[in-house]
This record gives C-alpha cells, structure tokens and sequence, in this order.
C-alpha cells in the first residue's frame, strides 16, 4: 500500500525470524504474529519488544486456561448438556467463549485439547 522497498523495512532480517521463531514455538498465534509484524514496520523494533508494546502473548499455561475454561462451562450448563448429549457441533461455541473470554491469547490447540478433556467429565 505504501510502495516501500526491502531497503525502507526498520527492522532486520533477524527480527523477521525471530518473530517467525515465536509463532512456529506457540508464543505468537499467526493472527498475533500480523499484529506484531505492523507493529515492526511501522516502530522498527524488534519482536519482543513489540509484544510487550502491543500486549500480546499467547497463553499455554494450561492452569491459567483450565479456569477459563472452567468459568465458560459454569456460566453456560445448557451447551454442556448438549455437547454431552451428542450435540458435538456445541464444541466450537466453547472454543469461541474461551478465546473471548481471554481475549484471542488462548493457544488454540491448549484449548481445543482441554475443552475435549472437560466437557467429556
């Protein structure tokens, strides 16, 4: 949009692959990762400081989620019901609370695993 060149970016080749590094290892979600990366070119910082300016880190930390998890469950026992009952299309309004609930920081795939593990109790 702005017609720049490679020679205008404010960032290095380095930070690019840093930034690469966290979301391949599950620190940044690939939305994340855009965020971070207009942040880059619009600051010319590197990654982490760019995730701290823009408050972004994904959450793994499966006790942290647990309780999310936990909390959506509680406040919504129809849709556990349903799920329980077969209704496994249900799933995907519980990922979409968790992920609300924490802001889009959940790691997709801690939640996806913990939700099954939950909602089968």
């Amino acid at each position: 949009e702005e017609k720049s060149t490679v020679g205008d970016l404010k960032f290095t080749p380095a930070d690019l692959a840093d930034m690469v590094r966290r979301i391949d290892a599950g620190e940044l979600s690939g939305a994340m990762g855009k965020q971070v990366f207009a942040a880059m070119y619009e600051r010319g910082k590197y990654p982490s400081a760019m995730v701290q300016v823009v408050g972004l880190t994904q959450v793994s930390d499966s006790g942290a989620l647990v309780k999310l998890i936990a909390k959506v469950m509680a406040d919504n026992p129809g849709q556990v019901e349903q799920y329980r009952s077969g209704k496994d299309k249900v799933f995907g309004f519980f990922v979409g609370q968790v992920m609300k609930a924490s802001q889009g920081k959940a790691n997709p795939g801690v939640v996806n695993d913990l939700l099954k593990k939950m909602l089968a109790g």
